[in-house]
Formats: structure tokens, C-alpha cells, sequence
């Protein structure tokens, strides 16, 4: 077993007995007599536990649906079934399905532009979006012209749960395009396309919509909040606006569907959930999640992308712990709103050795060294390019896990040495701890 930056390091370990197309780990740890999903899941402590006792831990991949089609990436170069196999393949558990407001916003007018002929040309123009039109159809067989944006995503859910592979909905944008900035219209409550009432009714829509889905397990509130070029003053960067508005969400989607998970998101490009995790006060308002209906399903979602970082133990560590990873740590009363902390997204370029970087081996040997077990992740990002990336159609996305037309990995050597072993061990079989609910 390697040391790294001071923890005993299993990936490299690990790495050693996976020869490629050995079976991949087992997704879930099952508990004798559970059947999958074996959801809704709750929280307890630190811990996610499903519906008969076992502890869940997330190791999955982003899967982007929320740029200018709205729909989710790849189809013209594959089936969703061949997408899901290539996650499957890795032992992941979990997706985090991107989507944005907009999407609903057109479904409640009505819009003509939710077909898939529609979307298409809208984003890509006339030439170029009947091209990938027919190519979607052609690998998609399933769709016709007038297939709608949300019939996509029902099929993709129902395509990862042939792989017993969990949805994590996520909220990325309001306005549908690449993410993220701080001029982008989509950073802030109240922000040019930020409306919190269209974010309310779109997040209540979604958990209801997808109640249906097999392996619908969670959902966020919100991708990378972060503060705008242009403050308002009816809506400031601070902690009273975040409570006013993101509680209500929680409360939204908990009505419209009491069973998935709610993630909460920190501030600074989600680099800080200080406002969640630390039970401040400011001007009389204070977060106690078990004054809330949801109080058993609350998580915490961290992102980092520390990727020139020199050192793990100065530059990543402590921040991580302090903004995020003392939630998980019950005997620390600095983060008195404890519970289960998922790393929502991280990355790096597949191409160019990034994954033997100080960055990429730090994330995963603080991850898999948690106290009480391996903390969850979803690694951005599954696609290999994009129908279209802020005005560039086919984007090239070298740190796609998939290469260019979504055939086969980008980077076998990375698969092999860094990810599959990380899935592996973060999914190693654990027994849930007869621990307290921190709710009651």
C-alpha cells in the first residue's frame, strides 16, 4: 500500500489487480434481501442509509442536459443504452443528470421548441440541427421528430436503471447554456434569468415528474451559486438571501415528492457551504434542518477544482474540512448541521496525465479516508463532446471520460489506474453503524 500526502493510499494498490474488461465492482452494496433501488433514502449522522438499513455511498459521473438543447449530450454518436453500459462498465452507482429551468418553463407554455426537431434547430441552426437530428434518431430508434426534451430524459432514466444506476437530478442553470460565470445571467436569486419563482415551480415540476423513475434517488436545489457581476439590491450576496429563498426549495420539492434526497450547494462556485454546515445566525435567521419536514434528507455538495494545487495537505485538505468535510465529523461542533457531504464535481483533463497530479490524488485518497468510511463523488464529466458549447457545435471535451463520439474512453490507462480502482474502493462493501439520528 502507497502513502500519499500522509494517508495510506489505495488506489495505486488497487489499481494492480484490474485488468481491463475484468467485471467491474459491484454498484451497491446490498443488504441481505434488499432488492435495487431499495429507496427512498434518508440520512442518519453522516451516513445515507437506504429504505432496508444499508449504507449508500455515491461514486458516480456527471451526464450534462442543461446547455442550449436541453437535452442530454451524446445521443447523435450513441444509444443511451451504450452510454449507461460505458458507466456501468466503470462499477458506478450514480448520475448526476443535469437540466435546466428553462426546460419546464417551455413545458408549462407549451412551447413548440421541447421537440426534438425543435431544440435542435434552435440550438444549432437549421443544417446543422436536422443533421443531428437524424443521427440522434438513427442510434435512438425509440424517439421520432416529435419526441419532447422530457422524453429523452425519461428514457435516460430508465436506461441507467437497467444498470441499476441511481439519478441524482441536478438543477445547473436557469437560462439553458454552458455554466458558469459570474455575468452569465444564471449566478444569483433574482439575477437576469434567475427568477425564484420559475425555480420553485421547476424544481417541484422535476421531483414529481421523475417520482416515476426507477432509480430517481436525489436531487440538488442548485448548481454553483456565486455572486454576480452586478449585485441587486433587492437580492444581496448574503446569507439572508440564501436562507430565504433555498429553504422554500427544500420545502417545494419535499411536497411534490417527500422520497429523494435534497442537496444543498455552497456559495463561491459551490466552493463554500459554510452557510449550510455552520448554523450561523445573521439578523435573527438561522438554518436548523430539523425544524424542517425534510430534516432526514438533507446532504451537503462540495465542488473543487484546486487542479494546480502544489500540495494536499496545505492547499486542498484544510479547505475541504473547514467549508465542507466537517459535517461528516459528529464530534465537531464548529459544523453543528452534521450529515453526509458529496463531492458533486470534480475533475480533469483526461489527456495529459492530470490523474497522477497532486489534485486528482488528493481528491481521491481525502475522499476514501474519511473518518466512518469513503465520502460520495460524482467526477465531471461522462461526455466525450457537446451538441454545442458556448457557440462552438461538437465540442471536443478532453476531460470527457468518453472520447470524442462517446465509442469508447477517452484515456484507458486513466480508467484503469485511477478511476476504476477509486469506484472500487469507495463502494467497498460497508455495514451501516447503529448510529442516532441526529433528527430524532
Amino acid at each position: 500500500m502507497l502513502v500519499v500526502f500522509g494517508y495510506p493510499f489505495v488506489i495505486a494498490a488497487l489499481s494492480a489487480s484490474f485488468a481491463w474488461g475484468a467485471p467491474a465492482p459491484a454498484p451497491w452494496p446490498p443488504k441481505t434481501g434488499a432488492t435495487w433501488p431499495d429507496t427512498p433514502f434518508t440520512v442518519s449522522g453522516r451516513d445515507i442509509i437506504s429504505a432496508s438499513g444499508a449504507k449508500v455511498v455515491y461514486a458516480g459521473v456527471n451526464w450534462p442536459g442543461a446547455a442550449d438543447t436541453m437535452l442530454p449530450e451524446g445521443l447523435q454518436y450513441a444509444s443511451i443504452d451504450s452510454i449507461a453500459s460505458f458507466i456501468s462498465k466503470l462499477g458506478m452507482n450514480v448520475v448526476r443528470l443535469t437540466y435546466a429551468i428553462e426546460m419546464i418553463d417551455d413545458h408549462f407554455a407549451n412551447s413548440p421548441h421541447q421537440s426534438l426537431r425543435n431544440t435542435l434547430v434552435k440550438a444549432l441552426g437549421s443544417k446543422a440541427g436536422n443533421t443531428v437530428l437524424s443521427q440522434i434518431l438513427a442510434n435512438n430508434p425509440q424517439f421520432n421528430v416529435s419526441s419532447t426534451r422530457l422524453d429523452v430524459f425519461d428514457a435516460v432514466a430508465a436506461g441507467l436503471a437497467q444498470y441499476q444506476i441511481y439519478v441524482h437530478l441536478d438543477n445547473h442553470v436557469s437560462k439553458a447554456q454552458w455554466c458558469c460565470n459570474n455575468n452569465d445571467g444564471n449566478a444569483w436569486f433574482g439575477d437576469t434569468y434567475f427568477s425564484v419563482q420559475k425555480w420553485h415551480r421547476g424544481l417541484g415540476f422535476m421531483a414529481a415528474h421523475a417520482a416515476s423513475w426507477q432509480g430517481f434517488a436525489s436531487m440538488s436545489l442548485r448548481n454553483e451559486l456565486r455572486q454576480p457581476d452586478s449585485d441587486s439590491p433587492a437580492s444581496p450576496y448574503t446569507w439572508n438571501t440564501w436562507i430565504k429563498n433555498a429553504l422554500p426549495a427544500a420545502s417545494v420539492i419535499h411536497k411534490h415528492n417527500p422520497s429523494p434526497l435534497i442537496f444543498f450547494s455552497g456559495e463561491g462556485y459551490n466552493t463554500d457551504d459554510t452557510y449550510a454546515i455552520q448554523r450561523q445566525t445573521w439578523n435573527h435567521k438561522t438554518f436548523t434542518p430539523e425544524k424542517y419536514a425534510f430534516r432526514n434528507k438533507v446532504v451537503y455538495e462540495i465542488h473543487n477544482y484546486q487542479t494546480k494545487a502544489k500540495s494536499c495537505s496545505n492547499d486542498i485538505q484544510p479547505r475541504l474540512y473547514h467549508t465542507a468535510y466537517c459535517a461528516m465529523n459528529l464530534s465537531d461542533s464548529s459544523c453543528p448541521n452534521h450529515g453526509p457531504v458529496i463531492m458533486t464535481e470534480f475533475g480533469f483533463d483526461q489527456t495529459d496525465s492530470s490523474d497522477q497530479s497532486v489534485y486528482a490524488q488528493c481528491i481521491s485518497s481525502t475522499l476514501l479516508q474519511q473518518p466512518g468510511g469513503p465520502g460520495g463523488w460524482m467526477q465531471w464529466v461522462l461526455a466525450g463532446s457537446y451538441y454545442i458549447r458556448s457557440g462552438i457545435k461538437d465540442y471536443d471535451e478532453t476531460w470527457g471520460l468518453l472520447n470524442h463520439d462517446w465509442s469508447d474512453f477517452r484515456n484507458r490507462s486513466v480508467i484503469d489506474d485511477y478511476l476504476r480502482p477509486f469506484v472500487a474502493a469507495t463502494l467497498k462493501p460497508t455495514v451501516a453503524k447503529n448510529s442516532s439520528n441526529d433528527f430524532g
